[in-house]
């Protein structure tokens, strides 16, 4: 089976689990793992692959009249540049284009995290199509993890439009989605997305299913957790003393950097720290000490 239908397939799963909420769990949501893409707008349409062309659908997405276009573009930064990079329709009023963190270190450009629409002030990137090439001096962001819902699923969770909340994901690595966005509209069916790091980070993968937790649960959750970090429990974290993060595994990928918030990671001897990883700790100002 392809992977293409293998997608299809998923999609058409989570469609139906968003036009009907009463078979989901309560408080469970699906989540999408959106890579790297484009929304472009009009002109920029006909500068890349010439003068009158309009986008081809390739696939319907799971938010009602969104889809994946046939066409591609390379993304272009200073220091290197993306192939096929998937155009999402249909157009839009400004061109815009998601990366992870990952993607933005490989071009040598330094995204902001933002919600998807909101580009004032942010990074530049080039595009490459067939028939020409854009720059735009802003227009790219990683975009900032969001649930989109009806107004009948907001009222079922108890949350607003603009609201931020919690999503819990269990599995191998249990992980949990903090600064949520909700986005309620009418047109909308439920699902989460992600950017495809912070799905490395928790091995997720499409047709993995969340759960919805307000801060002020997520909480009260968290204290009655057995605690793996007695330092901050016990006493105060001495000023401009960063917490360290005790990390026994083998291999310290940038995938496992991700997962980890404190500021200092200790790794024993023989610890093998991918390329990657040391760039990802210098981009997020994290210590990696090699313990004696």
């Amino acid at each position: 089976m392809n992977q293409q239908l293998i997608e299809q397939i998923v999609g058409e799963i989570l469609g139906q689990l968003g036009k009907n909420p009463t078979q989901l769990p309560e408080r469970a949501v699906p989540i999408a793992v959106s890579a790297r893409h484009v929304h472009l707008q009009p002109e920029h349409v006909e500068v890349l692959f010439g003068a009158g062309y309009e986008l081809t659908q390739r696939s319907e997405l799971s938010q009602p009249g969104q889809f994946a276009a046939n066409e591609t573009v390379m993304i272009a930064g200073p220091k290197s540049s993306i192939e096929r990079v998937r155009i999402l329709g249909p157009v839009r009023k400004a061109t815009q284009v998601e990366v992870s963190w990952t993607d933005a270190m490989k071009l040598g450009v330094k995204p902001p995290l933002r919600e998807s629409g909101n580009i004032e002030g942010s990074a530049p990137i080039t595009l490459i199509g067939p028939k020409g090439s854009v720059h735009i001096e802003q227009g790219l962001i990683i975009a900032q993890s969001h649930i989109h819902m009806g107004p009948s699923d907001a009222v079922r969770f108890g949350v607003q439009d603009g609201e931020y909340v919690t999503v819990e994901a269990d599995g191998v690595r249990p992980i949990s989605f903090r600064n949520v966005r909700i986005r309620v509209n009418e047109r909308y069916r439920l699902e989460m997305h992600i950017d495809t790091d912070e799905a490395n980070a928790g091995f997720i993968t499409q047709g993995t299913i969340g759960r919805l937790v307000k801060p002020s649960e997520a909480t009260e959750t968290a204290c009655s957790l057995p605690v793996t970090d007695t330092t901050t429990i016990s006493r105060p974290a001495k000023v401009n003393t960063p917490q360290s993060f005790e990390f026994t595994k083998k291999l310290l990928s940038t995938e496992d950097l991700a997962a980890i918030s404190e500021d200092e990671i200790v790794v024993n001897k023989g610890t093998i720290v991918t390329a990657l990883a040391k760039d990802t700790a210098r981009e997020l100002g994290k210590t990696i000490t090699v313990r004696k």
